[in-house]
């Protein structure tokens, strides 16, 4: 049994009447966002290359578009108060990507990044978008590399969120280790505790608002992950071959602006890495939000979307 609401078919869901948003809406007041009074944001699903994607729509449909890449054994949702804020000026695209939040399970258990880099590029594809942004975080960001690496010229700029072409095996393995301990549960609360003692940057309420976008709940009443096929997606971080992987001279193609932003505590991005990062890009720029770890965006909301903010504010129109 799912514990969110979503697009039961091809018909977009109206998701502002629901009490997930006005719940989201509680958060952002708590958490000071910025957002518009009235915010156009639905639930649609569209089928690609033979399988269901679920995604949200955020904004006007004439604004310049965002697409949205989350990190592995996230979702879509893992963006929302950052969507609220983009939907003031930015037509806000987040995709659920294969085997995660309420997108289809693939048949074939293909969780390659390579295959997720080509699922965003039939996404871009399907739903006519000429040079949008492109912002992803951990997997989501690798698979943006990849997609970026195929044809740097399809995308207007990049955010890359904690993320780089080198990353910390150490932290790659804590990831792992917390995505295998956190597979079933006989009641929400004992998740929720261990989210906490995995992230404390977030506040409890907020971890308990979105904790139904991670779990189901089986036939049995157990809690159980959303994301499908979990032993074989704990090796995306590192990549496996060079379809999957992003090198520094492949980076040094990216004739594009990229902002990489890095949490000031991640395990999974070192400093130094980051910087090597930045100075392969041709146009790089790399922020540090403060107060955060890997999940730059929802551990400093704040610091996150004042850093993209500026960044987005420098671009040719």
């Amino acid at each position: 049994m799912y514990l969110n609401t979503f697009a039961q078919s091809t018909q977009p869901l109206d998701m502002t009447a629901t009490d997930e948003f006005r719940s989201l809406l509680t958060s952002a007041a708590d958490l000071a966002i910025p957002h518009a009074a009235e915010v156009p944001y639905r639930s649609c699903n569209i089928v690609l290359r033979q399988q269901r994607f679920h995604f949200l729509e955020w904004g006007h449909p004439d604004a310049p578009p965002i697409v949205l890449l989350h990190g592995g054994h996230q979702s879509a949702h893992s963006w929302d108060l950052v969507s609220l804020h983009l939907a003031q000026n930015y037509r806000v695209l987040a995709l659920d990507q294969r085997g995660h939040g309420d997108s289809e399970w693939s048949r074939d258990v293909n969780y390659s990044n390579h295959t997720m880099a080509l699922d965003a590029g039939a996404f871009l594809d399907a739903m006519g978008l000429e040079r949008p942004i492109l912002m992803g975080h951990s997997m989501g960001g690798r698979n943006s590399l990849l997609l970026t690496k195929e044809n740097p010229s399809r995308l207007r700029a990049m955010v890359v969120v904690d993320i780089g072409p080198e990353i910390s095996d150490e932290g790659r393995k804590a990831i792992a280790g917390f995505v295998r301990t956190n597979q079933e549960f006989d009641d929400l609360e004992h998740f929720v505790a261990n989210v906490r003692k995995y992230d404390p940057y977030r506040p409890r309420e907020h971890i308990e608002r979105t904790v139904k976008y991670n779990m189901l709940q089986r036939s049995d009443g157990k809690f159980v992950s959303k994301c499908d096929s979990t032993p074989r997606r704990l090796g995306l971080l590192h990549g496996g071959g060079t379809q999957d992987n992003v090198d520094l001279d492949d980076a040094r193609k990216f004739n594009l602006p990229v902002l990489v932003v890095r949490g000031a505590e991640s395990n999974i991005l070192t400093q130094d890495a980051a910087e090597r990062f930045r100075d392969a890009l041709p146009q790089g720029t790399l922020t540090v939000v403060p107060n955060s770890g890997h999940n730059v965006h929802g551990q400093n909301t704040l610091g996150f979307i004042g850093a993209v903010g500026a960044f987005l504010k420098g671009l040719a129109p």
